[in-house]
């Protein structure tokens, strides 16, 4: 099992341009935030959550662990596996994952089967065991919105 899970600038996909919104010390709305994103975009602690402040939360390392009852958003390159599973393979975490396929081509692979995917394409994944694998000559972007959620089945195993 290779280890891929490169940054835009090792893909070769232009960077993902991330824009904050929030309120300025008089009250009035504003872009905070205007660049290239890194790979965890944002983070929430709780919810409700507080949308005050100027905090930079998607400054953050990617990690699975999860805030309890937070949200992440994530954009992932994936470059070419040439038949080999992205890292960590197969796994489960205690999340609900909404995924967009933004650019490429992935094959989702659960303990049932696989299926080809393609730019475009919405994944819900639920929490159960699942990979990835990018089967084709370009770079593939998932962006990802993680929720914390209850295990299911065996639970998380990353």
């Amino acid at each position: 099992m290779t280890n891929v899970w490169p940054v835009s600038k090792m893909s070769g996909l232009a960077a993902v341009r991330r824009v904050v919104t929030g309120l300025g010390e008089d009250g009035r709305s504003r872009v905070l935030i205007d660049g290239p994103s890194p790979t965890v975009i944002w983070r929430s602690f709780e919810a409700p959550v507080d949308n005050g402040g100027s905090v930079d939360t998607g400054a953050a390392q990617f990690s699975f662990a999860m805030p309890t009852g937070g949200t992440q958003m994530l954009s992932f390159d994936i470059a070419p596996t040439h038949g080999e599973m992205v890292a960590p393979g197969m796994h489960a975490s205690d999340t609900l994952d909404y995924l967009v396929l933004t650019a490429g081509e992935l094959v989702l692979v659960t303990d049932e089967g696989e299926l080809p995917l393609q730019a475009g394409d919405v994944i819900v994944n639920r929490g159960v065991m699942h990979g990835w694998r990018n089967d084709g000559d370009v770079p593939a972007r998932l962006l990802i919105v993680v929720v914390d959620a209850l295990p299911v089945g065996a639970g998380a195993t990353v």
